[in-house]
C-alpha cells in the first residue's frame, strides 16, 4: 500500500468518524488546530492505523503526529 492509498483511507475515515468537510482534510492540516480533534479522536485514529497496518501503533511515535501527513507517514512506515 502506498502513501496515496493510505491518505485516501485515512481521509475517508476522518470525514466519516469526525464529520469533517472533505476539503478540510489535507496533508498539511493540523489535527488539533485545523481539524479540532481531541485526544479521544487521536485514539480512534491510532486504532484505524492499527487496522490498516496490522500492527499496534507505538504511543511514543504517535505523540509526534501533528498533521494528516504525519498520520500517513506513520502508517506507511509501519507497513514496510
Amino acid at each position: 500500500m502506498d502513501k496515496s492509498e493510505i491518505y485516501q483511507i485515512l481521509k475517508s475515515t476522518m470525514v466519516d468518524l469526525f464529520e469533517l468537510d472533505e476539503a478540510e482534510v489535507t496533508p498539511d492540516a493540523h489535527l488539533y488546530e485545523d481539524l479540532d480533534l481531541d485526544s479521544i479522536d487521536a485514539v480512534d485514529l491510532a486504532v484505524k492505523i492499527t487496522e490498516i497496518t496490522g500492527q499496534r501503533v507505538d504511543p511514543e511515535d504517535f505523540k509526534k503526529v501533528r498533521t494528516v501527513q504525519d498520520l500517513v507517514d506513520t502508517a506507511h512506515l509501519m507497513i514496510k
